[in-house]
């Protein structure tokens, strides 16, 4: 069983938890979204990225191996 000071810090450290939440600036849904789109435009882009150089690589080292 728990000791009775392991539960105490517990409880203090759910209330400073709660108490730091409570001070915390929350997006509205319109800012959210907007950010939201930026992270999935740019990780789209950046998956296009290394998809077209790990393609031009493929395309350079296959006929080296090959020969």
């Amino acid at each position: 069983m728990a000791e009775k000071g392991t539960i105490d810090k517990i409880k203090r450290f759910l209330r400073e938890v709660k108490a730091e939440l409570k001070k915390v600036n929350w997006p509205n849904q319109e800012v959210l979204l907007s950010y939201t789109a930026v992270v999935i435009v740019t990780v789209l882009l950046v998956a296009i990225f290394i998809g077209g150089v790990d393609l031009l690589f493929t395309k350079v080292i296959t006929p080296l191996i090959l020969n």
